[in-house]
């Protein structure tokens, strides 16, 4: 193995190794909600439209179809199912494909109207959702058109903000411990619009960076 074949490898696993940390922390942000209690974490900020039905079901259908994204998303990015198990990497994106489109989009889009902070942040929400359904779109697009180079970098990038959720919340608790002297709605608008920039440069930079094409590359 050439020292460029075992940087390519390496970078691709520690990609992974990251992916696979941030998923695990994402599925743990919606253990809490599991047994339907209002007066835990982010619903205690959600106390004054909780009563709302449109927004509680979407709230709910989107906490706990978010472990089926999370899960089949993380795998599309292992060289080892992708070209071990080529049905089940297809099966896998079927499903992650279809419950964002049908399923975590739309009930995602739903809470972005209600989101904290005020017409700033729920703007900002409104974009990462519509963009996190077109790159879903898109990466299933090229998929179905055999252009499977594209697919990846699509998903990268979808996958990217689904895992949005997690630089959101990291980025508050930065805000929170270096005790920056910002109003909680200003923070919370500012946040929004970071961890979807941070995710996306991110998502570039690894498509740049040839992450996709490792992917796409058996050997």
């Amino acid at each position: 193995m050439t020292n460029s074949s075992f940087l390519n490898r390496l970078i691709g696993s520690i990609t992974f190794i990251v992916i696979l940390y941030a998923s695990y922390l994402l599925i743990l942000l919606t253990l809490p909600y599991i047994y339907f209690e209002k007066n835990v974490d982010f619903l205690l900020t959600k106390q004054l439209i909780y009563h709302i039905d449109l927004w509680r079901y979407g709230f709910y259908i989107h906490i706990f179809s978010s472990p089926i994204v999370i899960i089949t998303g993380l795998l599309q990015f292992n060289r080892y199912v992708i070209w071990k198990f080529p049905t089940f990497h297809r099966s896998l994106g079927w499903t992650y494909s279809l419950t964002v489109l049908l399923i975590s989009g739309p009930s995602a889009l739903i809470m972005s109207f209600y989101a904290n902070g005020g017409y700033l942040s729920q703007v900002g929400f409104v974009i990462l959702t519509i963009l996190w359904i077109t790159f879903t779109a898109l990466g299933l697009i090229r998929a179905r058109k055999g252009k499977y180079l594209s697919h990846a970098k699509w998903n990268i990038r979808g996958y990217a903000l689904t895992l949005s959720a997690v630089t959101l919340r990291f980025l508050l608790y930065l805000f929170d411990f270096m005790h920056l002297t910002i109003d909680p709605k200003t923070s919370y608008i500012i946040v929004t619009y970071l961890s979807l920039v941070i995710n996306l440069a991110l998502a570039e930079v690894l498509i740049i960076g040839g992450y996709a094409d490792r992917l796409m590359t058996k050997n």
